[in-house]
């Protein structure tokens, strides 16, 4: 890349936890981040928020009126942003771009307004304003007070990273100098989960991992949702409290055989990290953040590609999927964290039933990968 991009700060609210330490510290440890609940009329394997996290967001939603009607998923990208400014240094009321996205938007609250309006007959007034996928964004710049450019999106599941993308091509075209950006999910409702189990990919094992994430023997697939935000603020050049740099950037997205699959080799993933790793020796790269959701063929697939990229000498591979299960469009900011703090604290998280690897060697350098539904993959590249 021509002009280096800085992230001087990020911040996340999840089922790890919301402050730093306690993330790192659960990433630490080896036991999985998931509990239960009652979801698509049964008992329903979750990574869902501590107590003391939904107790944040609950005493957000009751510091000002208006903010009683606004979705979860609203609230947690509000929680995160304040958190990350915050680090940042940025003021509230200053003019940054904001661009931060979702897979689903408001879920929870689209189901509740359907069924009452099926109930009664009638939809509600603010029915519609707090269940657009804009109002994320639009509600964390009225919260920040901000008057830069706001921007939401859904890209399914590579949303975060397709945010960072946006948020890297606004500051070298010289259109802003500051971005926030990222993605928030609030996935855990009876529909969304009924239509996971109608995909025959969620999981149903009841051991002490249910998500089998880089398990490439796995026979039967083990996806798990998550909910959860995670932003992280850019900045154009070098700066002093910079975590990471973004070293390279890659896209693609390939021609689909089927409506949520992608290809065996995963062309679109085999692209997009041929194009952040432009100009890069392979073998600086030390580890790879993957998308791994846990299906048997999404992890197979990328798996492929990357040693399609890589040959026989592979990087350490990793996810935060068998953690925390899948946070759809904030999933690619949380694996930004994790690579961050790998970087940070120069050690490797590794999932725990995985194939062995050599995990001696330092963290300096990790290519961070996303896709969703429609082929749309995204590779960063991140340095310290």
């Amino acid at each position: 890349m021509s002009q280096k991009i800085a992230i001087t700060a990020l911040a996340s609210v999840s089922p790890l936890g919301s402050e730093p330490e306690l993330i790192w510290n659960n990433y630490l440890h080896t036991t999985a981040c998931f509990s239960k609940q009652f979801l698509d009329h049964q008992e329903t394997i979750v990574g869902a928020l501590s107590a003391e996290d939904e107790l944040l967001l609950e005493e957000l939603r009751q510091s000002d009126l208006k903010y009683k009607s606004l979705d979860k998923s609203v609230l947690l990208a509000m929680a995160a942003s304040r958190e990350a400014i915050a680090q940042a240094g940025w003021k509230k009321g200053s003019s940054f771009g904001i661009n931060i996205g979702s897979s689903r938007g408001a879920t929870d609250l689209f189901e509740k307004h359907y069924k009452e309006y099926l109930e009664n007959g009638k939809a509600q007034t603010l029915a519609s304003p707090t269940t657009t996928l804009g109002n994320i964004s639009s509600w964390v710049a009225h919260d920040l007070q901000t008057s830069g450019p706001e921007i939401s999106h859904s890209i399914t599941c590579s949303t975060a990273l397709h945010s960072l993308l946006n948020g890297v091509a606004w500051l070298r075209s010289g259109m802003a100098e500051q971005f926030l950006v990222g993605g928030s999910e609030a996935p855990l409702t009876d529909f969304t989960i009924g239509q996971m189990r109608a995909l025959k990919i969620y999981s149903q094992l009841e051991d002490e991992y249910p998500n089998r994430a880089l398990d490439l023997d796995k026979t039967r697939n083990t996806m798990i949702l998550g909910e959860g935000a995670s932003v992280c603020c850019l900045e154009l050049g070098e700066k002093e409290n910079a975590l990471a740099y973004v070293e390279g950037i890659g896209y693609a997205t390939e021609i689909l055989e089927h409506n949520i699959s992608i290809s065996a080799e995963a062309v679109c993933f085999q692209k997009s990290m041929t194009m952040a790793l432009k100009d890069i020796d392979l073998a600086s790269v030390d580890a790879i953040v993957m998308h791994a959701p846990g299906t048997i063929k999404g992890d197979s697939t990328e798996f492929r590609a990357i040693e399609k990229i890589f040959g026989s000498n592979l990087p350490l591979l990793t996810s935060n999927k068998w953690k925390i299960g899948h946070t759809f469009g904030s999933s690619g900011m949380l694996s930004i964290e994790l690579a961050i703090m790998m970087m940070q604290h120069n050690k490797f998280i590794k999932v725990p039933f995985a194939k062995p690897q050599n995990t001696g060697k330092s963290i300096r350098k990790v290519l961070v990968n996303a896709v969703g539904f429609g082929g749309n993959a995204v590779s960063v590249l991140l340095t310290i």
